[in-house]
């Protein structure tokens, strides 16, 4: 394999300023864009659908950096008034309330906060966990018809990560079953003005509802896991109301909205490469190196969420005015061709792999480990009890979501020979 030669200074075409971050073919496909916008330089302006303006750091080195750059701070107080003018979608008193999570605080209140949900997600216990995992996993493979067809996600993707969350953070089955899925779609923006502000207020109203029927029941109810302990934390004064709300928030919707995506990037990306998938049934010793590449060929944390500098700041040569909102492109960092040989091709073998999924520094994702486990299981699981597993559909028909820091497939039709 060759490392693919950066095109020289001449050989730049001219991005438009800002760039827009939208539409159902960047939705599809947003890496030739990336590679152009990799290719003019690490720092962009860009435009997302609502309307909202911010800095996006494309390659590789440069995203590292930024994800390490004690400068950049994630705390919404630090925007500024033309970011809050467009960016603050979620109405108050809910954004008050359900916005002070882990990934909107700096240290030092950040450093506390996160280590009371770090026991939860160590290695050790979600190895212990894992023949439960596998359980839930096989549960909902033998819902599956007999053959083929199946939605992946309706029938698998979308309930197996919130079923192991629910393990793992201590969420009893008749708060499980009672939580709906479309509550998690809050993150996605939908401005004032637009036809779905309803629809979108009352899922906010509905999951704010949901958590502090959770909180109740774990006051009334308490256990040793995460969801107990952060309701005892903020019994004494550890946690404010509002914090409490926010983490189990992000709990709830960063904790398996996410894996539900990467199940299904995974799997397209093996569906367009069948060698692989014959491979990985064949050896499903590959699967802990083969997740690796899956992560970084094509993940579901597309974007990070905002930073900003507090001062007026130079950001690899580009000048940030203080309170603007500086993004990480995770996937265009992930196929930087100066970082990673061959990067549009999918390598099982790559390794090293040091790819930013999962992101870097202070805020690298506390749950990487669960969802590594998660994804492991669910593939191979899927490899092994649905021989002949294949796309259903065109790849230019797969429908994916709209959403604006993350990728993922509304729906996944398979088709598969019989289920073992």
């Amino acid at each position: 394999m060759t490392t693919q030669e950066p095109r020289t200074a001449m050989d730049r075409e001219t991005l438009p300023d800002p760039v827009p971050l939208m539409g159902c073919p960047y939705k599809a496909d947003p890496y030739p864009l990336y590679e152009r916008m990799r290719e003019a330089g690490p720092v962009h302006r860009v435009l997302f659908p609502s309307g909202v303006r911010a800095w996006l750091v494309t390659g590789y080195e440069a995203a590292h950096a930024a994800l390490g750059d004690d400068r950049l701070g994630k705390n919404h107080d630090r925007g500024n008034d033309r970011w809050r003018a467009r960016a603050s979608i979620m109405p108050e008193p809910q954004h008050s309330q359900l916005q002070v999570h882990l990934l909107h605080q700096d240290p030092p209140r950040h450093t506390g906060m996160r280590r009371l949900v770090t026991d939860a997600f160590t290695p050790r216990r979600v190895e212990e966990l894992r023949p439960r995992f596998q359980e839930l996993a096989d549960r909902l493979v033998d819902a599956l018809p007999e053959s083929g067809p199946a939605d992946l996600v309706t029938g698998f993707a979308a309930h197996f990560p919130f079923r192991v969350l629910a393990e793992v953070i201590g969420l009893p089955t008749e708060l499980a079953d009672r939580f709906d899925r479309d509550w998690g779609k809050v993150v996605q923006p939908v401005g004032p003005t637009d036809p779905g502000r309803p629809r979108y207020e009352a899922r906010l109203k509905g999951l704010q509802g949901y958590i502090a029927d959770v909180v109740t029941h774990k006051r009334e109810h308490g256990d040793d896991g995460l969801l107990s302990r952060l309701v005892v934390a903020r019994d004494r004064g550890e946690l404010s109301p509002e914090e409490l709300d926010s983490m189990i928030f992000q709990l709830l919707v960063a904790g398996q909205e996410p894996v539900t995506n990467q199940i299904t990037t995974a799997l397209i990306a093996l569906f367009r490469h069948p060698d692989q998938l014959a491979r990985l049934r064949e050896h499903p010793d590959l699967l802990p190196r083969a997740v690796e590449e899956l992560l970084r060929h094509d993940s579901a944390f597309e974007l990070t969420t905002w930073r900003f500098f507090d001062q007026d700041s130079d950001l690899h040569g580009t000048r940030v005015p203080a309170g603007d909102s500086v993004i990480v492109s995770l996937c265009a960092a992930n196929r930087d061709p100066r970082r990673f040989p061959d990067p549009d091709t999918l390598d099982l073998d790559r390794s090293p792999n040091p790819h930013l999924a999962f992101g870097h520094g202070i805020h690298f994702c506390p749950g990487a480990a669960l969802a590594r486990a998660e994804l492991r299981i669910a593939l191979g699981t899927l490899l092994a009890r649905l021989p002949g597993l294949r796309l259903a559909v065109r790849n230019e028909d797969i429908e994916w979501t709209p959403a604006v820091l993350g990728r993922g497939a509304h729906h996944l039709p398979v088709g598969y020979d019989r289920r073992l």
